[in-house]
């Protein structure tokens, strides 16, 4: 019998939350967005970025840690890399962005874990899917979604202009209403890993 691996997730009031000054969204709409990427595309090829799953508990139950902005839409941390930089090392430098304040001594430890999924998009629309069609030669953005292996505990320093919301897994699954594609089908990518909750009491023995 193969074994999963396993994921280590412990209680949410184990992490200290702060704020910091507003992260600036560089596009107010889904059209705007899509009008910078393909003025970038022009400039630098295929848009490739990055982003965290950042898994906590709370009574037993694996939930991920979410961005909203607004009172609507939610995303991952994370975000485009810079031509040539390194996934890992670029991810590092999208958490801390968005999560990590501005102090050294407070910056989180980022264990980048197992990639679980890499999604494309083909064309310069809101669309994605997790292969690239074969009649895709030039693919527009290739997104992956890395598991990171959270400490026990952390301070995470929020945008002012952001809310940091913990979603049970069962809210995210098949809700692509709420919350699109990528986000929605996390939990089927994560079924091939063992959670381990561990509590603050098992903690204190």
């Amino acid at each position: 019998m193969v074994m999963s691996p396993a994921v280590n997730t412990y209680p949410l009031s184990s992490y200290t939350f702060g704020s910091k000054e507003a992260k600036i969204e560089k596009d107010t709409s889904v059209a705007d967005r899509l009008a910078r990427m393909k003025t970038n595309y022009v400039k630098e090829g295929m848009r490739t970025s990055v982003e965290g799953i950042l898994l906590v508990q709370e009574h037993n139950h694996p939930h991920i840690l979410l961005l909203q902005i607004g009172n609507t839409f939610c995303k991952l941390p994370g975000g485009r890399l810079k031509p040539g930089e390194n996934e890992i090392e670029g991810l590092k430098r999208k958490l801390s962005s968005k999560l990590a304040a501005n102090s050294s001594n407070l910056q989180p430890n980022w264990q980048i874990g197992e990639c679980v999924a890499t999604w494309w998009r083909p064309n310069f629309e809101t669309i994605m899917y997790p292969y690239c069609p074969p009649h895709i030669s030039k693919p527009k953005e290739c997104k992956r979604l890395y598991l990171i292996h959270l400490s026990e505990k952390e301070y995470f320093a929020v945008p002012k202009n952001l809310k940091l919301l913990a979603v049970p897994l069962f809210e995210l699954y098949d809700n692509v209403q709420r919350y699109g594609p990528v986000i929605s089908t996390i939990p089927q990518q994560l079924s091939r890993f063992q959670f381990n909750m561990i509590n603050n009491e098992t903690n204190d023995k």
